[in-house]
């Protein structure tokens, strides 16, 4: 998680996710971008609640006989994931907060 969003110093995240569609959207997401990319497996995993200022927020694994297909999906993969999974963050900022939507 980055320190500065929306030339505001961000002091935590919090994620909310409707679970059971999540979890099948990024089954979904995983398993095609392993078909569209030729490559051997992949594992999603994004967190929900309170994440701190370094901490990781997504985590994407991608195996593959070759590191451009690998990357490519990677990419693929967190893509679609910000425009596609029902999660929702609230930026806490030093002075206020916000909630942004999927896509950010």
């Amino acid at each position: 998680m980055r320190e500065t969003a929306r030339e505001r110093e961000v002091v935590e995240l919090e994620y909310e996710a409707y679970p059971g569609m999540a979890e099948q959207e990024i089954a979904r997401i995983a398993r095609a971008v392993v078909a569209e990319h030729g490559c051997l497996r992949s594992a999603i995993w994004h967190r929900t609640g309170v994440v701190a200022v370094g901490e990781a927020s997504v985590a994407i694994a991608i195996s593959s006989a070759h590191r451009a297909a690998a990357f490519a999906a990677c990419k693929q993969a967190i893509d679609t994931l910000k425009l596609t999974v029902p999660i929702w963050k609230k930026e806490r900022y030093a002075d206020g907060e916000v909630w942004i939507g999927q896509g950010s």
